[in-house]
């Protein structure tokens, strides 16, 4: 008799796993194309639960050698910056785009480098001798030069906040040769130049904004510096260190954007914005209706990921109003997540390494508060908030069953979803309760949030537990109806580089959290053909 197992019929049905996850549980290698965009799109250079900062350089280089398509490296340079939002994966990319094609590193550039910070960055990484040389090529040099030479005024001077390295560092290696005399100066000042170093230009060189900036840093008394803010439309980090007092930091409260206000509470309570012993009234009314401003919220097409994360990191002294205001905020932005073309089951990982900061372990002090499991949490809340049919499963070696009611509010509905579970990984329990508890209810698909390290479940026939239950799953769902193709999501929060599911026509695996998820998993489970290495591909050059 034929071995039944390694001869089954089923076995079709079941691809058997070809790898091992970093928590050692069966899993399926995502292609090299596929692996680089989830780093790129989750990947920070810090440490998380499974895997170094070293060790996500050193997959990094693995990948990129495994990728022989220079322009999929230009667009996914271009996909991690402009829609997953990431800042040092993106300047990694472009270096490697700089070696293999200098020309098409010059399209990219300006894209990717959309500010100080990121130009700061990409120094620091050529600086540092992991990329190659330590010195600027000619190519990278044309860049640097052309960035600093064509930036406003303002934007140069947002560049000059922070330090290791600073705009002064990125000016004396890049050497840019002024383009007119107000260049020449403001390089001088940025670069500590002594006056007489500058000719032909002079101090009457440097523009109004500089000159205002100045007067402002020296003046000495509130009431100057308050008036001087009237003709100063800079960054609130160039005017904090010289502001005399707490009327100063009023105003430049009022000055502020309201991303720049939400991320600063903190910063506005200590320097006594919203009053001392007694609340000043007026400023928190102001502040808490910048915060939550509908119009602005919506015309910006904010989710109600940002608001979350300030609320979860104010100080506790935070007037009550203000924070009131981040959830009406978080409230409004749940009108830009998508309504789905039907209920989903919605896997929640609650495990232990799901505590760990999102953005990975950057030191005491340093690591975000925002862990991966309030991120999952409110991906799952904010699915739920706008597709109330949709039911939320979270897990770590069972499942949580719980009635969630849609109409409260997404902050809490976050909160009380992370505070489940923290121990082992099974992430074929929300598709197994789906088969048992919920089997007589049609779903349009299910959505999984994990880190995707299962070790427990393992399927039949050498596949993943997810595997085995999706294909329950669609079993389930067609008794239902002829018409029903139900669609699996597998939202990795971190950069592993496996997957519990493989990519077929109806799995998809996206990395990262940006709020470019909500966008992807709506087109997927409405059939668009997309995925997500077809998105990256998709970015015009």
């Amino acid at each position: 008799m034929a071995n039944q197992e390694l001869f089954s019929s089923m076995q079709g049905k079941h691809p058997r796993a070809d790898a091992r996850n970093k928590a050692g549980g069966r899993a399926y290698r995502l292609s090299p194309k596929h692996a680089l965009a989830q780093l790129a799109s989750t990947g920070c250079f810090n440490g998380v639960y499974y895997a170094s900062a070293q060790s996500q350089l050193d997959d990094l280089f693995r990948l990129i050698q495994e990728v022989d398509d220079v322009r999929y490296l230009a667009k996914l340079a271009v996909y991690s910056r402009e829609r997953a939002f990431m800042k040092d994966m993106p300047a990694a990319l472009v270096l490697e785009v700089a070696k293999r094609d200098p020309a098409l590193m010059h399209v990219i550039f300006d894209r990717v480098v959309d500010n100080g910070r990121v130009l700061r960055t990409l120094f620091q990484m050529i600086r540092s001798g992991q990329f190659g040389r330590k010195g600027l090529s000619s190519s990278l040099q044309r860049a640097f030069q052309r960035w600093l030479n064509e930036a406003s005024v303002g934007k140069l001077l947002s560049a000059s906040i922070g330090h290791h390295p600073s705009l002064r560092d990125v000016l004396r290696m890049a050497r840019p040769t002024p383009k007119d005399n107000v260049r020449r100066a403001v390089f001088g000042w940025l670069t500590d130049k002594d006056v007489e170093k500058w000719t032909p230009a002079s101090m009457a060189d440097l523009p109004f904004q500089v000159q205002t900036l100045l007067k402002y840093r020296e003046a000495e008394d509130a009431e100057t510096q308050v008036a001087l803010l009237n003709d100063l439309s800079v960054r609130w980090d160039l005017l904090a260190d010289a502001a005399v007092d707490s009327s100063v930091w009023k105003a430049i409260a009022r000055q502020m954007g309201p991303q720049a206000l939400r991320m600063n509470l903190n910063t506005l309570l200590r320097h006594e914005v919203f009053g001392v012993g007694k609340p000043d009234k007026e400023m928190v009314e102001y502040v808490a209706g910048r915060l939550s401003d509908a119009e602005e919220i919506r015309r910006s097409r904010q989710f109600p990921y940002q608001y979350f994360a300030a609320y979860m990191n104010a100080d506790p002294r935070v007037p009550q109003k203000i924070k009131s205001a981040l959830h009406q905020a978080a409230e409004i932005a749940c009108e830009n997540v998508p309504i789905l073309p039907g209920p989903v089951v919605i896997g929640l990982d609650v495990s232990g390494s799901m505590n760990y900061p999102v953005t990975g372990y950057r030191g005491r002090g340093a690591s975000s508060k925002m862990r991966c499991v309030d991120v999952a949490a409110l991906i799952a809340a904010a699915i739920l908030r706008r597709n109330s049919e949709s039911i939320v499963v979270p897990f770590d070696t069972r499942s949580y069953v719980t009635k969630m009611d849609p109409n409260d509010s997404i902050l809490s509905l976050s909160e009380r979803l992370s505070h489940f579970g923290g121990g082992g990984t099974d992430c074929s329990l929300p598709l197994q309760t789906a088969n048992t508890t919920f089997r007589k209810s049609h779903f349009a698909g299910v959505i999984l949030v994990s880190d995707t390290e299962s070790w427990l479940g393992n399927g039949r026939y050498g596949s993943t537990g997810v595997m085995t239950e999706w294909e329950k799953f669609i079993k389930n769902q067609r008794k239902q109806g002829d018409d029903i193709s139900p669609k699996l999501i597998c939202i990795n929060l971190q950069p592993y580089g496996t997957s519990q599911a493989p990519e077929r026509e109806e799995i998809l695996n996206i990395g990262g959290f940006s709020d470019a998820i909500f966008q992807v998993i709506a087109a997927h489970l409405s059939d668009d053909a997309n995925r997500f290495v077809s998105e990256v591909e998709a970015i015009e050059l």
